[in-house]
């Protein structure tokens, strides 16, 4: 049974060599835990659980059912591209979940960030739960924990959805191939399987999505504007060639308001935090020199685009002090 624990002898995983050798002892690994049962995979799109995937494909095909739950909280038209690369393109056994109100009323008047942690993974675990019952033979739930998820969870520096287990009541045993891997590893392995480009090097995205991006109690709106943000920022890297030499960059829209002027009026509405990292295994992260013009377009475009923001801010903190996420 593996343990939480990364062995000190572990190598790190840095090409193909090493990354073939951990896909084979996984499949192997797999195959002895899960048998000729059924596995149920939360399947987001992300780097992890994509490689989640591609592993438990590779290992028992047609066995595991991909289950993509749109909670209300993903970055704009992800929905429609992970419909369109996993059921479309890999041929995938996927079940789609419109739980958008489910999850967005369930954290209305929510402020603190673990609770929102909390009642996002328990909604996930519910839903899957809720499928799996329509499904014969499900024995195990798949995710996509990776190392730094574990560390900062026991570290008490944050809760994650994916780590902990599951409810007693559940009866499901977990299935964690990559746990034990930092995300530079995870996406050495992800090449290693043939994941494209395009999913393998997708920008990292936490669990609780958008959630903990829209700091405080989630409001409906202010949810669009972070998400409409994120899609001005992710447009604006990819025109100047940023999109490649940044690891990780998004949008933040806080629960505060501050006064602005447009059209010669006096309005009252959020800021929008620019932030933007690179790292080697998301445990330390640095913040790159971003060009002042582009900082400027951005301001230009967000404040003119995005509707109830006044204000556009850059985050110069790394990690630590800060963690990448906000919440």
């Amino acid at each position: 049974m593996q343990t939480d624990v990364r062995p000190e002898a572990m190598k790190r995983i840095v090409n193909e060599s090493l990354a073939k050798q951990f896909i084979d002892d996984q499949v192997k690994a797999l195959r002895r835990q899960v048998g000729d049962s059924k596995v149920l995979l939360a399947l987001s799109g992300g780097v992890d659980s994509s490689v989640t995937a591609a592993l438990l494909i590779k290992a028992i095909g047609k066995n595991l059912v991909c289950v993509h739950v749109n909670h209300g909280l993903l970055r704009k038209g992800e929905p429609e591209q992970v419909i369109k690369v996993f059921r479309d393109q890999m041929g995938a056994e996927l079940i789609y979940v419109d739980a958008v109100d489910r999850f967005l009323d369930k954290l209305a008047g929510i402020t603190d960030p673990e609770r929102k942690r909390h009642i996002i993974g328990k909604e996930f675990i519910d839903v899957f739960a809720e499928e799996a019952a329509k499904l014969d033979g499900i024995k195990f739930l798949a995710q996509g924990t990776i190392y730094p998820d574990i560390l900062e969870s026991k570290d008490g520096i944050k809760a994650h959805h994916n780590v902990g287990g599951l409810p007693p009541e559940l009866d499901f045993e977990l299935v964690e191939p990559v746990k034990l891997l930092y995300k530079d590893e995870v996406r050495v392995v992800g090449k290693a399987l043939g994941l494209p480009d395009g999913m393998v090097f997708r920008q990292p995205f936490p669990g609780p999505g958008l959630g903990v991006r829209c700091t405080g109690a989630i409001t409906r709106d202010r949810l669009e504007a972070v998400r409409e943000a994120d899609a001005i920022l992710r447009e604006e890297f990819a025109k100047n060639g940023l999109a490649d030499k940044v690891w990780q960059y998004f949008t933040i829209v806080p629960d505060y308001k501050s006064t602005g002027i447009k059209d010669g009026k006096r309005t009252y509405e959020w800021p929008v935090i620019i932030r933007a990292v690179n790292t080697r295994d998301a445990v330390t992260a640095t913040v790159p020199e971003i060009p002042f013009s582009l900082l400027q377009h951005l301001t230009a475009r967000i404040t003119a685009e995005v509707k109830g923001v006044n204000r556009v801010l850059f985050d110069l903190s790394p990690k630590p002090v800060a963690t990448i996420e906000w919440e």
